[in-house]
């Protein structure tokens, strides 16, 4: 899933303003599947090589087939999953066929 939204920021005064949020089917690649994005040119050397150098991955909106929204995206670990461990909550049964993509 992907939330797509914007946010204006104005300086003087300061300001932050948020559009409503969008939310829209998305898939995250592992580097091991970026052939898939150049078998079908819809990336090129750079674009692979820039991602790369940043330790990042890609990720896509829409169909593959017809003309899809590629952006280079960066994993953020650092809230960990919030809703894992809750004081109240049952434990998420482990499964490993969840872990495999």
């Amino acid at each position: 899933m992907v939330t797509d939204l914007r946010v204006f920021v104005t300086l003087n005064p300061f300001n932050v303003y948020v559009t409503q949020p969008k939310l829209q089917p998305g898939c995250v690649l592992r580097t091991s599947n970026w052939a898939i994005l150049k078998q079908r040119n819809l990336l090129n050397n750079q674009q692979e090589r820039d991602c790369k150098q940043r330790m990042n991955t890609f990720g896509f909106t829409g169909d593959l087939e017809s003309n899809p929204t590629i952006n280079c995206i960066y994993q953020n670990d650092s809230a960990a999953n919030l809703f894992i461990n809750q004081p109240g909550t049952v434990p998420a049964p482990t499964r490993p066929e969840t872990e495999r993509f």
